[in-house]
């Protein structure tokens, strides 16, 4: 009797635990919803599916979402089915098992609209946290940080422990610690979250320290029993007329009349040509519109105008208050606190990455520049065509690139190819043009622009005018961030890293070899130096080749970053004369930091004034204006023949 009962018992329970450890009942629950989906309604069937805790429902979720869930047309089952060889394998979601000899016009795929592939990635979340997939947590991770809820936090806490890549789980850490500040059902626990925001400088951490000081305005009469965060002053935070609208959205107080109001209610009210007892051809005067008003408001015709006394008094008796959301105080002074910290830290790290931008520039500068002021120094002579050498070290750097595929290799072959090509051409310019106007500057200034205006037509000529790709190698793609307030891109490093190594090597040529000495020699005295046997033609014939090389150099390193065309040397060639004219007339040194002066001058305006870069350079040339009226010689200034000139 005893085996009967049990087995009709086992009987009875059988479709509940079918029911129990099967997908496809549960499915059928909401089958209407699954098989016509919209982002509405579909919310039940989600809750219903992760409330089960089956094994597969990661796998039929993401199935759905790649439309490859379809439907029975007879009877509303789902199965999965995957094209082979043109035809569609139908797959028993709960079994695994393959249907056969089925008619594919008897079933009807499930297409869900972008909103519902949005849900069903959001339902996916908690699965993809402890996927065996590290780019399926990573993407769940990703999900989080864009729509972070309360519902997160245990499930990203529980996969915390058992990540196993450092760096994904150091993000998990993060963004638990975001939640639990925002969510955290224990008070002590969310402060002890916002107080490790403190040193947080990333953009998410203080757009969640901002949700949780986000405030409402409350108008009430006496100071709200609620999380206070401050009482707007009137005539500090806002303006009396600002205030009373205020009181007008928020308490229902009439409105302020416009002028226009009253005219439309006097011309409503016109009486044997009297308005109010006032005569119509009274009321150009405001004074008297407004008694006219009055009169008709006195009679109950009109609504009553609100006058400045009135304003007074509604202000003295309401106050606007901003009103904290969160209501536990000492949550929110946390938060305040961390915000300030924060925001300290925000400014410290912003003069940091405007200092090296200002490094930058100047290094770009210093490149563009340091070839000027040789050439400058030693020979008085004004080259105008300064930056058409860089713009021929850059059209040669773009035309190795075409011929040579590997990015680095093509670098290494165009440095010193350029500094070849024109040295070459700053050496034929010295000989055919520049020797014959020495101690001419005006004649020079003029053939050397001349110069420069054939070069740009032989460049137009020869490549267009279209702009040319200089592409950085692959290893030079992206930046350096060191936090989310300072990064700086790897090519201005490797700027920045070459300026430091033609500084080196201009000082080791200038100073350690025969051929600065006598380069020196020349600039200093050019007399003295033929008297001791110094060939001062060919020192200058040499130096101005050097000075154009370098400049070769310079622009394949500005042809990384900026555009590659005929006219690229007229960007820099005014700079080029400044950071000489600052620094010092033929001085390594004086360039330098006539670099870094103009560069950090530059840097700070466009920061004070982001919108106007124009204004930037303006206000630099008025600053070096002045300053040569304080030290005409430069910076540092040179002796001999240039401290006499």
């Amino acid at each position: 009797m005893m085996r009967i009962l049990l087995l009709v018992l086992a009987s009875l329970c059988l479709p509940f635990l079918a029911h129990a450890d099967n997908l496809q009942p549960i499915l059928q629950d909401h089958q209407k919803v699954i098989a016509k989906p919209s982002r509405k309604t579909v919310a039940p069937a989600f809750e219903a599916l992760v409330a089960s805790g089956l094994p597969s429902i990661p796998e039929f979720l993401q199935t759905w979402q790649d439309k490859g869930v379809y439907t029975r047309k007879s009877d509303g089952f789902f199965f999965y089915g995957s094209k082979s060889d043109g035809a569609i394998q139908f797959i028993d979601i709960d079994t695994g098992a393959a249907l056969t000899n089925v008619d594919e016009k008897a079933f009807k795929q499930i297409k869900p609209n972008g909103g519902v592939r949005k849900a069903i990635a959001a339902a996916l979340v908690p699965f993809g946290l402890s996927d065996p997939d590290l780019n399926r947590r990573r993407d769940a991770v990703q999900a989080i940080a864009q729509n972070m809820t309360a519902a997160q936090l245990p499930q990203l806490r529980a996969s915390i422990d058992g990540e196993t890549d450092p760096a994904l789980r150091a993000r998990k850490v993060q963004l638990s610690n975001y939640l639990a500040a925002r969510f955290d059902q224990n008070p002590p626990d969310r402060i002890a979250a916002i107080n490790a925001m403190a040193r947080d400088l990333s953009v998410e951490g203080r757009a969640v320290l901002s949700q949780i000081l986000e405030t409402e305005l409350v108008v009430s009469e006496t100071l709200p029993s609620t999380n206070v965060a401050k009482r707007l002053a009137v005539g500090t935070d806002l303006s009396s007329e600002e205030a009373y609208a205020l009181l007008v959205t928020h308490q229902g107080l009439p409105a302020r009349l416009l002028q226009n109001d009253i005219r439309l209610a006097l011309e409503a009210h016109i009486e044997n040509a009297q308005v109010g007892g006032v005569p119509i051809h009274n009321l150009n005067e405001t004074e008297k519109r407004l008694n006219a008003y009055d009169r008709l408001a006195e009679n109950n015709l009109v609504p009553a105008r609100i006058t400045d006394t009135d304003i007074t008094t509604a202000l003295q008796t309401y106050g606007l208050y901003q009103v904290y959301i969160e209501p536990n105080a000492e949550i929110t002074e946390a938060a305040k606190a961390a915000q300030t910290s924060v925001q300290t830290r925000v400014g410290v790290n912003q003069f940091f990455d405007l200092s090296l931008d200002a490094i930058s520039l100047a290094s770009i500068y210093f490149l563009a520049a340091v070839g000027l002021a040789i050439t400058f120094g030693v020979m008085g002579v004004i080259n105008m065509a300064h930056g058409e050498f860089i713009m021929m070290g850059a059209y040669t750097g773009y035309v190795v690139q075409q011929i040579v595929p590997d990015y680095t290799i093509a670098l290494m072959i165009a440095f010193p190819l350029a500094f070849f090509v024109t040295f070459g051409a700053g050496v034929a310019m010295e000989r055919l043009v520049i020797r014959w106007l020495y101690n001419r500057p005006l004649e020079t200034l003029l053939a050397t622009f001349g110069v420069s205006i054939a070069l740009q037509q032989l460049a137009k000529n020869i490549f267009g005018t279209q702009a040319r790709p200089l592409t950085s190698p692959a290893w030079l793609d992206g930046a350096w961030i060191i936090n989310d307030v300072v990064q700086i891109s790897y090519i201005r490093i490797a700027i920045f890293v070459l300026a430091l190594l033609f500084l080196g090597l201009l000082l080791f040529i200038l100073n350690k070899t025969r051929l600065g000495l006598e380069v020196r020699a020349v600039t200093q005295n050019p007399r003295m130096a033929a008297s001791m046997g110094i060939n001062p033609d060919r020192i200058k014939m040499m130096t101005f080749g050097l000075g154009s090389g370098i400049a070769g150099i310079a622009g394949v390193a500005i042809g990384l970053f900026a555009k590659v065309t005929s006219e690229m040397g007229s960007d820099y060639i005014v700079q080029s004369f400044m950071t000489v004219v600052v620094g010092g007339v033929g001085n390594v040194w004086g360039t330098l930091a006539g670099a870094v002066m103009i560069g950090t001058f530059q840097k700070g305006v466009e920061w004070l004034n982001p919108s106007n870069t124009l204004a930037a350079q303006t206000y630099m040339i008025l600053f070096i204006i002045l300053f040569i009226q304080f030290r005409p010689k430069g910076i540092i200034a040179l002796k001999g023949r240039a401290a006499g000139d």
